[in-house]
């Protein structure tokens, strides 16, 4: 049975390792997605996953969140596709970068089939 829980273990939430991620991390990006990872810490027992979206594009609080809970959605439906590009001890930093908002979940999904696709050229 798959586990599509969204555990507070999973959750990217301390500063300092945000700050490390994007210190030490890898970007990619592909059409309305972007992603920050770092693979393979000592200490990391699971995957951890973050999200933003940027107050820049979204000025309403309700969009963000919005956008954010997709995200989210997207990670606790396709945990498998995360570790299976990245690992089991990963730091995963969730992006949405175009102006306009996903439509609808399935959106998300074809944005991030579609990275996941590129990097495996």
């Amino acid at each position: 049975m798959t586990d599509f829980r969204y555990p507070k273990s999973e959750k990217l939430k301390k500063k300092s390792d945000i700050d490390l991620l994007f210190k030490k991390g890898k970007w990619m990006s592909y059409g309305n997605v972007r992603l920050i990872v770092l693979k393979n810490l000592p200490d990391q027992k699971n995957n951890r996953v973050g999200v933003s979206v940027s107050k820049k594009f979204f000025k309403k609080a309700v969009d963000r969140n919005r956008i954010k809970r997709l995200l989210k959605e997207y990670y606790r439906l396709n945990k498998s596709d995360v570790t299976e590009q990245f690992g089991s001890s990963a730091s995963v930093m969730l992006f949405w970068v175009s102006k306009q908002p996903p439509e609808n979940l399935q959106t998300v999904e074809q944005e991030f089939k579609n990275l996941f696709a590129s990097r495996k050229h």
